[in-house]
């Protein structure tokens, strides 16, 4: 099954937007955000290979990788390395469970990492990013 994810903000932009091949319809959101973010830093590590040529390539992840900068389209690394999966993917659960983002399924939030979903071809996957406010 392909499974459409968009990042939004907490008014309801979309940010970005990815798809993943899910094996199984029954999914725990742990394996939701490690299928993610593996997809996501794989996407970025390829597209950073075939342009090692040419500029930075900005990474659209997530979870921000560490020595990064904020750009207009993500983020870019300040220096050209790859990034690893498993690094990001440990940050994103500790985010997760810290509430720096939470994750609607068909406009249900999630409650846990083990919770586990069931998905359809028209299930609807959200990540909101929650952005501290200034001054508190």
């Amino acid at each position: 099954m392909i499974l459409t994810i968009r990042d939004e903000t907490a008014s309801g932009a979309v940010t970005n937007e990815l798809t993943l091949d899910v094996l199984t319809e029954a999914i725990t959101v742990r394996e939701l955000i490690r299928s993610r973010v593996y997809q996501e830093v794989q996407d970025f590590n390829v597209r950073q290979r075939q342009g090692a040529q040419g500029g930075a390539v900005d990474f659209k992840g997530l979870v921000t990788p560490s020595d990064a900068e904020k750009t207009l389209n993500g983020v870019r690394l300040r220096t050209r390395r790859e990034i690893d999966w498993k690094d990001q993917y440990e940050k994103a659960c500790e985010a997760f469970e810290r509430n720096g983002f939470f994750v609607l399924v068909d406009d249900r939030q999630a409650e846990s990492l083990d919770e586990e979903l069931m998905l359809r071809h028209d299930t609807a996957v959200s990540f909101v990013r929650l952005v501290p406010l200034v001054g508190g």
